[in-house]
């Protein structure tokens, strides 16, 4: 009934528009008014709104599939499966993410405590999800996750490391006297 090319075009904003029924749906319920109606309906509002954001913030997040391999995210744990190389990476063991561009490509780079990297391709399938884990780590800025990833990469053989994020460190976070 709806053709191929419009449904491709309109899945990425599914989430935004479910936000944004919710958020009217909120505000038809806040215009019954009274003590129960408008409360109810401005706090559903407020939750459409804040999923919303973090609809549209996901949407910028994701890219085209275009690199070999996937990425998982369960309970707190990241992996990789690609052809050549791949692994798994425990976000409370993440000390350092950074957005490496390399010949063109861009690969996210996370680091262990143990010195241990894990690559992963931007464009990988499943990248998408990474947003939410790595909105999860202490001290990220999702504004400053997307701004990296909308930079322009680096072209040629060069490579060029972009720090996104680093754990703050332990004598960072003891109370001074």
């Amino acid at each position: 009934m709806i053709r191929p090319e419009l449904v491709a075009r309109l899945r990425p904003w599914r989430e935004t528009a479910a936000a944004a029924a919710a958020g009217a749906f909120g505000l038809w319920v806040a215009s019954f008014g009274g003590l129960v109606f408008l409360p109810a309906g401005l706090t559903v509002t407020a939750f459409a709104a804040a999923w919303g954001l973090s609809a549209l913030r996901r949407k910028r997040f994701a890219q085209a599939v275009n690199a070999p391999g996937m990425v998982e995210v369960d309970e707190g744990q990241i992996g990789y499966l690609g052809p050549a190389f791949g692994g798994y990476v425990a976000l409370p063991d993440l000390t350092e993410l950074r957005l490496l561009s390399m010949g063109g490509r861009r690969l996210w780079r996370l680091k262990q405590a143990d010195g241990q990297a894990l690559l992963i391709p931007v464009d990988a399938a499943g990248a998408e999800r990474l947003f939410d884990a790595f909105a999860s780590l202490p001290g990220m800025d999702s504004a400053a996750l997307l701004a990296a990833l909308e930079a322009p990469a680096g072209r040629g053989g060069a490579s060029e490391l972009r720090i996104v994020w680093s754990r703050p460190s332990a004598t960072r976070l003891r109370a001074r006297p």
